[in-house]
């Protein structure tokens, strides 16, 4: 594992036990950003840095009973924790580096990231794999349950005109690794960027 895997796997590990807790109300959200990728009963789904699983009941809800939901994570920490809730009964989950995905090309349908991109070591180098597992014309969905200038305000810092999340930097950068973006959202109460898997 190269040092910047790690050092995002320490800061997770440190934070797995109480994270649930320390953002009881963002279900609602979590369930918005998934509706939006309009998934079909029988897709194929994984969720991208799933930390607790937040993501896996709504995700197993838009792709029922035949569809596939895997959780994949770096920490874990965080994959005990989802187990704890029981949301292992939701997906499978991995206990995985994103930017090396024990997955076919083509295999799956749509990708759940939330909070994924800041933390992604290589963001263009991970973008690329993620966009591997995913078919042709699949979704990419980046979201956090609050927008850049709040969660920079949460985190008692400036917004940098560096942010990958910032549209002028996310767009050139889900192109170079296969995505085209289609929706680009950011309001105080949420982060949602939609991209479409070119062919």
């Amino acid at each position: 594992m190269n040092d910047d895997a790690t050092r995002v796997q320490e800061f997770f590990a440190a934070r797995a036990a109480d994270w649930d807790t320390r953002f009881p109300d963002d279900g609602p959200a979590y369930a918005a950003a998934v509706a939006a990728l309009e998934l079909r009963p029988g897709a194929r789904v994984l969720d991208a840095g799933c930390g607790t699983g937040r993501a896996l009941a709504p995700l197993r809800a838009a792709v029922g009973p035949s569809g596939t939901v895997l959780g994949a994570d770096l920490t874990l920490a965080m994959l005990e924790r989802a187990v704890r809730a029981g949301r292992d009964a939701e997906g499978l989950l991995l206990h995985t580096d994103v930017g090396r995905l024990p997955l076919r090309a083509g295999v799956l349908d749509a990708v759940f990231g939330a909070g994924l991109i800041s933390h992604l070591p290589q963001p263009a180098e991970n973008l690329r794999e993620l966009a591997r597992v995913v078919r042709p014309g699949g979704l990419l969905a980046l979201f956090h349950p609050v927008g850049r200038a709040a969660l920079a305000a949460r985190h008692g810092r400036e917004l940098t005109p560096d942010d990958l999340r910032a549209e002028p930097n996310l767009r050139p950068l889900l192109a170079g690794a296969g995505w085209r973006l289609t929706t680009y959202v950011d309001e105080d109460e949420r982060f949602l960027a939609l991209a479409v898997r070119e062919g």
